[in-house]
């Protein structure tokens, strides 16, 4: 646990103390730091990256043992007449905080690649952060919110090699059994929002 939170400490701070970058596909979609799901989910993500175009994607994540592993598919419409992207990615996800007495957090790995695909001007993303969170239960309700934070370091390359950081924050909504509503956001040089509704099993 000691070694956690030297790791967690060090990530907040790179992040907090950088310009912000991009996610798997480049939208600003960001996860909890578990699954919601048991087999699999799929669900659509609609995301508005920068105040500037639109992002449709289609996502689907599955179990594999201790990890959950997602695709994703879409396109992004900038508008202003410029060409739309093709969006492809996949990401992996693992537990590997639970929150004790000490540490009121829970915490995950995510990794992933994604590429966003267009004449002249293609873009692959190496993405690695650590999720943070916690559910809660409000007293009465069956509704329960999973709020989050995730740093996140990102290899970019798209005619030359960067490496970016971004800070997504993010909360997910569980309204029934086998549906969740979903929000996330990146905030600095990546401002933009994403919203998604995702059917569980």
């Amino acid at each position: 646990m000691r070694y956690d939170t030297r790791l967690l400490i060090a990530v907040l701070a790179v992040s907090l103390a950088t310009p912000l970058g991009a996610q798997t596909t480049g939208m600003p979609s960001f996860n909890a730091p578990y699954r919601a799901f048991q087999r699999s989910e799929f669900g659509a993500v609609v995301s508005f990256p920068d105040g500037s175009g639109t992002a449709f994607e289609g996502a689907y994540r599955y179990a594999h043992g201790r990890f959950d592993i997602g695709l994703r598919a879409g396109m992004f419409v900038p508008g202003g007449g410029a060409n739309t992207s093709l969006l492809l990615g996949g990401e992996a996800r693992e537990r590997v905080i639970t929150h004790t007495a000490d540490f009121p957090l829970d915490g995950a790995l995510v990794a992933g690649i994604g590429t966003a695909i267009v004449s002249g001007n293609s873009a692959l993303f190496i993405p690695v952060g650590i999720s943070l969170g916690r559910r809660v239960d409000p007293h009465g309700s069956s509704i329960s919110i999973v709020p989050y934070v995730q740093p996140t370091a990102i290899l970019i390359s798209d005619g030359g090699t960067n490496l970016d950081f971004t800070l997504g924050l993010g909360a997910d909504f569980r309204l029934s059994r086998v549906f969740d509503a979903r929000f996330s956001a990146g905030i600095g040089d990546l401002d933009g929002v994403s919203l998604g509704a995702v059917w569980v099993h």
